[in-house]
């Protein structure tokens, strides 16, 4: 396919920061990529670079943060030519891709959820994507439809299931005066603790712990948006260890 415009547009939703969430490329050296990397969203577009290296087409844009919430985000690409326009979630960035170029010239398939193996460097180390994708509009295909349908020539399909499968972790919200009390468990020499957490403040108290026989205590906290560890020993002489991070 050689094509002046171009409409995108899909939702998404995924508890991973990384994944590619569609690719395509051409002989040319066009290619167009979508993907999560570290929870934000970035496209990757050239429309065609030189071999005299005077001109450089690859184009690289970075939007939103956080969307490995497992909550629906939704993305549409609108290109004409060199112009494009990039919404999530009703935020629209306009930009122009460098080059000279106004076509975007896509020989092998377009990949969905990943891209195919090329022996490159950059497919290599890209991580497919994982959660779920509705709605796929590609120039005015259904993709999702037509995958349902089978309808779809030629497609490689993994182990694609319609349905949406929801994570089995619970959150817990507390609203700063609200706190979770668990026992602890005497005669254990280790103590260990993980856990995932998201807030907007910038301090706050997340674990503490007495050890048993009046031994000392462990607090974790944020403090000015870093994480510490204060760990009190009451029968050594250095008693106490702080770990900021």
């Amino acid at each position: 396919m050689k094509t002046l415009k171009d409409v995108i547009s899909l939702k998404f939703k995924t508890s991973e920061s990384e994944g590619v969430i569609f690719h395509g490329e051409g002989q040319q050296g066009d290619y167009i990529t979508l993907e999560l990397k570290k929870a934000k969203l970035v496209l990757n577009l050239n429309l065609g670079s030189n071999q005299l290296g005077s001109i450089y087409g690859h184009t690289s844009v970075m939007t939103g943060s956080l969307l490995d919430d497992h909550h629906w985000h939704s993305v549409i690409i609108e290109r004409h030519g060199r112009n494009i326009n990039l919404t999530l979630d009703r935020h629209m960035q306009h930009f122009r891709t460098n080059g000279e170029f106004d076509y975007l010239d896509l020989d092998y398939e377009i990949t969905f959820g990943g891209m195919p193996f090329s022996g490159k460097p950059s497919s290599n180390s890209r991580k497919n994507f994982k959660g779920c994708m509705e709605s796929i509009n590609y120039n005015g295909n259904n993709i999702t439809d037509l995958a349902k349908r089978k309808k779809l020539e030629p497609s490689s399909v993994g182990n694609l299931s319609f349905s949406c499968v929801e994570p089995h972790t619970v959150p817990v919200f507390f609203n700063a005066t609200s706190y979770l009390e668990v026992p602890g468990r005497p005669s254990q020499d280790l103590f260990s603790v993980s856990f995932l957490f998201r807030t907007w403040n910038p301090s706050g108290l997340l674990v503490f712990s007495n050890f048993a026989d009046d031994l000392g205590n462990v607090e974790i906290d944020i403090n000015d948006g870093k994480v510490s560890v204060h760990i009190n020993v009451t029968l050594v002489k250095k008693n106490r260890i702080d770990i900021s991070s």
